[in-house]
């Protein structure tokens, strides 16, 4: 019985260590506006990213969340399937052709043809994502036992995350470079010991993915060159 109840204030010791250390996470977004912008009803966004595996190759988790974080919520925005558009852009997106950055995109819209078959898509904006997430710094120590008699775990292991992301957005409708969004998000999980391992996560990449779609939402839909407010209709 004694034993039972040592458990359970140990337990109780750890969600109270969680509560404290909360896993928190930092995140800062920026944008530079180069060109006014507006959406349609009936016009659709693409996420893209470098098909080749690279340190600025943003995740396919990141890209989805994304898309479904632009897809959600107040003004959702239509998001075409980023392999649909490749698939139509057969062969420019093959490993010796395809682009591997933002400054790419003119020279693929230049190819005969790519516009017209753009253009059949109703894709408005192609946005290019690069960027990452990685552990910056760890430390920390911990111990398991078992026996017969029990065990458990004891000490605390941690680590920091940065996740770090930039979104360049490119206007087919008014040909340029309509800006950049980037966001930047840090943060601390920590596994305590205490008999039970607790973590507690600091999800950056969580925070960077919808710091970034929140952003450009207000970016595409919500906002012209001077800052003020434009939310597109339909052509009547």
């Amino acid at each position: 019985m004694h034993r039972e109840t040592e458990h359970n204030r140990l337990q109780l010791l750890g969600s109270a260590l969680a509560a404290l250390l909360g896993g928190c996470v930092t995140a800062d977004v920026e944008q530079f506006r180069q060109s006014g912008t507006g959406i349609e009803e009936n016009e659709a966004v693409v996420i893209l990213t470098r098909t080749d595996y690279s340190d600025e190759q943003a995740e396919v988790g990141f890209t989805k969340c994304m898309g479904d974080a632009l897809a959600r919520g107040q003004q959702p925005l239509t998001l075409h399937s980023q392999q649909e558009f490749m698939d139509g852009l057969f062969p420019y997106f093959e490993p010796r052709l395809a682009p591997t950055s933002a400054d790419a995109l003119p020279e693929l819209l230049g190819h005969p043809g790519v516009a017209e078959k753009i253009a059949e898509t109703s894709v408005r904006y192609v946005v290019w994502v690069d960027g990452g997430t990685e552990t910056v710094d760890q430390g920390g120590s911990m111990t398991c036992a078992f026996s017969l008699g029990g065990g458990g775990c004891f000490g605390l292991n941690w680590w920091e995350r940065d996740s770090s992301y930039e979104a360049s957005i490119w206007d087919l409708k008014n040909p340029g470079a309509a800006g950049n969004i980037s966001a930047d998000a840090s943060g601390t999980s920590y596994v305590a010991g205490l008999i039970v391992p607790i973590p507690i996560i600091a999800r950056t990449q969580k925070a960077a993915c919808e710091g970034l779609a929140q952003q450009l939402k207000k970016f595409l839909v919500a906002e012209d060159a001077t800052g003020q407010q434009r939310v597109a209709s339909p052509d009547p």
